[in-house]
């Protein structure tokens, strides 16, 4: 067993939340820890669906990402759901000797179990209830949140982080790009128009989709100022990317380009190489933040997410339905200018 002088604890952070955008909310606060943990280095415990060996995977502080699969979107049992399977990731930690968990989450319960089956001492959370008091390592405790929910998530990851001491101040997310991954976008991106424009075409709820039609003649507009528009999405918006690009004019549809096939490396890469990005809100718009792209979101009548300012805008209406395309290319154009 290699010896250390390195006295600071060997941490674990727990992420509660599942989508890759909480990631990016997170993930600066994760480096925060990780400053203060053995070797500058934490592990990361994430459910699968965060994406989060694509997204933060090549990061320096961290160790080693943990999938915690305990509620998976496809119907299957998790491989941690129930006692057992939280039994079985409390086995699966104890040979890595963690000294704390660090638990960004509101319901931490379920992560003490594992805490307890992993041997882990200091567990360390929100403390919002008397039961959370009662379970968790005495530490400063936080006022959850109690306002509009669009970035309760990450007010409530700013206060913690501050109330324990791992940083001073809010943080606006960042992520770094993968220099593999940049390499590779920079390449297959060579011969297409520029500057480009990236459409975030994605949603995790049908309430946040603006629609096929309107991405169409936002990419049109776009398109006939000289600029490249880049479909950004998943495999499940393939359909919707050919959809939108059926709907512009034949003319002007080799300035736009569809990347829903990319890996999630590489479309942060792509994120990164574009002059904006609009769209709906979804992980991609954050994620665009994240690496220094303006991006404009797509809300309607729905809180105003508070969390990079400087960088995220808000695209507002009485409903989503009543932002119009030339409305958005002008708001996007005048803010560049």
């Amino acid at each position: 067993m290699t010896m250390t002088t390195d006295t600071r604890p060997r941490t674990a952070v727990q992420l509660q939340t599942n989508g890759m955008g909480d990631l990016v909310w997170h993930a600066e606060y994760f480096r925060c820890i990780a400053e203060q943990s053995q070797g500058g280095q934490v592990t990361v415990i994430a459910a699968p669906t965060t994406m989060a060996r694509d997204l933060i995977g090549h990061e320096p502080w961290l160790r080693e990402v943990i999938d915690f699969d305990r509620r998976p979107r496809n119907g299957r049992r998790g491989r941690h759901s129930g006692l057992d399977g939280l039994m079985r990731m409390g086995a699966e930690l104890a040979p890595k000797r963690l000294d704390r968990m660090v638990m960004f989450s509101d319901h931490p319960g379920r992560a003490v179990i594992v805490c307890w089956r992993a041997g882990i001492r200091t567990k360390l959370g929100y403390g919002a209830t008397w039961l959370q008091r009662l379970l968790l390592t005495k530490a400063p405790r936080i006022a959850m949140y109690d306002g509009p929910p669009v970035t309760g998530t990450y007010l409530d990851a700013t206060a913690f982080a501050i109330a324990q001491g791992f940083c001073s101040a809010p943080l606006v997310p960042h992520i770094n790009v993968r220099p593999d991954a940049l390499a590779r976008m920079r390449e297959r991106l060579a011969a297409w128009s520029q500057p480009g424009f990236a459409l975030s075409i994605g949603s995790s709820e049908p309430f946040k989709q603006w629609g096929a039609e309107n991405f169409a003649e936002l990419a049109a507009r776009l398109a006939r100022t000289g600029a490249g528009v880049l479909l950004v999405g998943g495999p499940s918006e393939t359909a919707l990317a050919q959809a939108i690009t059926a709907g512009i004019a034949s003319e002007l549809r080799p300035q736009v380009l569809s990347l829903t096939d990319a890996p999630v490396a590489d479309t942060v890469a792509a994120m990164s190489l574009m002059r904006a990005c609009i769209g709906n809100d979804t992980g991609a718009t954050n994620i665009a933040a994240a690496v220094g792209t303006p991006a404009w979101v797509l809300m309607g009548a729905r809180p105003p997410l508070m969390h990079d300012p400087s960088r995220m805008k808000m695209l507002e209406g009485a409903s989503l339905a009543d932002i119009s395309p030339a409305a958005v290319e002008a708001q996007v154009l005048a803010g560049l200018a």
